[in-house]
């Protein structure tokens, strides 16, 4: 279980480094993790209490999938291969969703970079017939298979 810290933590990571149109309170955190069950949170801590990285595994429809993200200014250090290597060892397979374009914009006015190519050095395979498609969003379905 998060704790409401952790969890206004996580969103303000969410909507720093996500597309302003995913933008969430915690409210809408609740929500999502309430849409699935079996969850196992992943926190990278820095100074003991501020959350800079988060990953989270858990079931939706019949499938494992996951989330994470990391804090911009931690970004590229290895932290990301880090939790998902961490994950990696637990779980069979995989499944996300992944931003396979560059052109939504983040709050901070700048273009979101789509991390496609990031989960394909990590052992994701696309599946390109799978697509994800809102208002608020288009993306293409991944999956990691344990060998």
């Amino acid at each position: 279980m998060l704790s409401l810290l952790q969890k206004e933590q996580i969103c303000m990571i969410w909507n720093n480094e996500y597309p302003q149109k995913l933008a969430i309170n915690t409210t809408a955190f609740d929500d999502f993790l309430q849409a699935s069950t079996g969850h196992t949170h992943y926190l990278i801590v820095e100074d003991d209490s501020e959350i800079i990285g988060w990953a989270d595994t858990f079931d939706r429809g019949g499938d494992r999938w996951f989330s994470i993200i990391i804090d911009g200014s931690y970004q590229r250090k290895g932290l990301g291969h880090l939790l998902l290597n961490l994950i990696k060892e637990k779980e069979n397979r995989l499944n996300g969703w992944v931003i396979d374009h560059h052109n939504d914009i983040k709050q901070n006015g700048d273009y979101y970079l789509s991390p496609l190519p990031f989960y394909m050095r990590n052992g994701f395979k696309v599946l390109p017939e799978t697509r994800y498609e809102d208002e608020k969003i288009s993306a293409l379905k991944i999956e990691w298979r344990k060998a």
